[in-house]
């Protein structure tokens, strides 16, 4: 009889076990974050998961969505595809309902299929490949900054209008989403009448860029306009600043991020970058940043654009009364939203809308946006 007893009872706590584990289950919504949180690229990846994090632990604090509180799974794919394809394998075996991220334009269309495949809504808030979106119409994926085209639009009128640039040189870092933009930027010159004098790619971990600055040196361009993330273009400015070439330098959004401004120092100063709209006086933007600075945490290159997506994701899940991808993804598409980027919401291809292009230049240490 006693045998038995302990039999039933060793039985009960294992079924009490099993129960609370369920409980405890059935009370959470996983989202994913994705980037890289190793590597070259980290500080983008890591700053937007940390504003990812903040905005969780606001929604937690206030009570939860639908009754449960929100858990944050991140991975880090090093913004490299194979990695990323691995990453959204693992999110989606993680029983995530939505994902933030990837950073890198070529992992996240590496991942896409992923969470296509599994109905898992994508909110990136960096990759702005036009392409990612062109054959995305009622699909999973969306992003909190606007595509390249727009990008590729203001830099051109920037470069042939305000500095009035007759011959121009392009570089890039050889990545998917910079290549894109090198080749937009480049098309549109043309069609303006401005001379492409010079093209070339970098590789990424090389150190010494003299015989790229002796071709600039050669064809003498006015602007040195560069598509690519910071480790490259921090390298590249500091030694073409050295050199005494007088060209205006001049990037895209890869460059706009603390780490190039603290490693480049002086040589940083009067460069040109284009980003995301300034949003520095937006009073929810402000909150924010003295959030996560509270925290030790900077917002870095793209970390309100996160914060921007888990907000929509959240808003999407709560006016859905729904954890199902297929139907946060198309409130996702109908829902306006307050953000740190302002009231945004997204079109029928994913693409925010109410958000833009700004154009910044370093003034003694910081990104200053400019007006022309």
């Amino acid at each position: 009889m006693l045998k038995i007893r302990n039999i039933l009872l060793i039985s009960a706590i294992i079924f009490f076990i099993i129960s609370s584990s369920g409980c405890e289950k059935d009370n959470i919504i996983k989202i994913g974050v994705a980037g890289p949180h190793s590597g070259d690229q980290a500080q983008s990846g890591i700053s937007s998961k940390n504003a990812v994090m903040l905005a969780a632990d606001n929604i937690n604090e206030a009570g939860g969505i639908l009754g449960k509180k929100i858990q944050i799974i991140a991975e880090d794919d090093v913004c490299k595809p194979e990695v990323a394809v691995n990453v959204a394998s693992k999110l989606v075996s993680e029983g995530v309902v939505a994902v933030i991220g990837h950073i890198c334009d070529d992992a996240t269309a590496a991942a896409l299929e992923v969470y296509n495949k599994n109905d898992i809504p994508l909110v990136s808030p960096s990759s702005t490949n036009s392409d990612l979106t062109l054959q995305n119409k009622d699909g999973f994926f969306f992003r909190t900054s606007p595509h390249d085209k727009a990008q590729a639009a203001i830099l051109t009128k920037f470069i042939a209008g305000k500095q009035k640039a007759s011959k121009v040189a392009i570089i890039s870092d050889g990545g998917e989403k910079s290549r894109h933009l090198a080749n937009l930027v480049g098309r549109e010159l043309s069609s303006k009448g401005v001379l492409v004098v010079y093209r070339t790619e970098v590789k990424p971990g090389s150190d010494d860029y003299s015989g790229l600055i002796s071709n600039l040196k050669n064809t003498a361009p006015d602007v040195v306009f560069y598509a690519g993330y910071y480790p490259e273009g921090t390298k590249l400015v500091i030694q073409i600043r050295k050199s005494n070439l007088h060209s205006v330098f001049i990037s895209g959004d890869g460059l706009k991020d603390p780490s190039f401004l603290e490693t480049a120092g002086k040589h940083a100063e009067g460069c040109y970058v284009s980003s995301t709209a300034d949003i520095s006086h937006n009073p929810a933007a402000l909150a924010i940043n003295k959030k996560l600075e509270a925290r030790g945490q900077e917002p870095g290159t793209f970390g309100l654009q996160a914060h921007a997506g888990a907000t929509a994701v959240f808003s999407a899940i709560s006016k859905a009364q729904s954890i199902r991808g297929r139907e946060i993804a198309g409130t996702l598409r109908t829902n306006k939203v307050s953000t740190a980027l302002g009231t945004i919401s997204f079109d029928q291809y994913g693409d925010i809308t109410g958000s833009g292009y700004s154009v910044f230049q370093v003034v003694n240490g910081t990104f200053e946006p400019i007006t022309w």
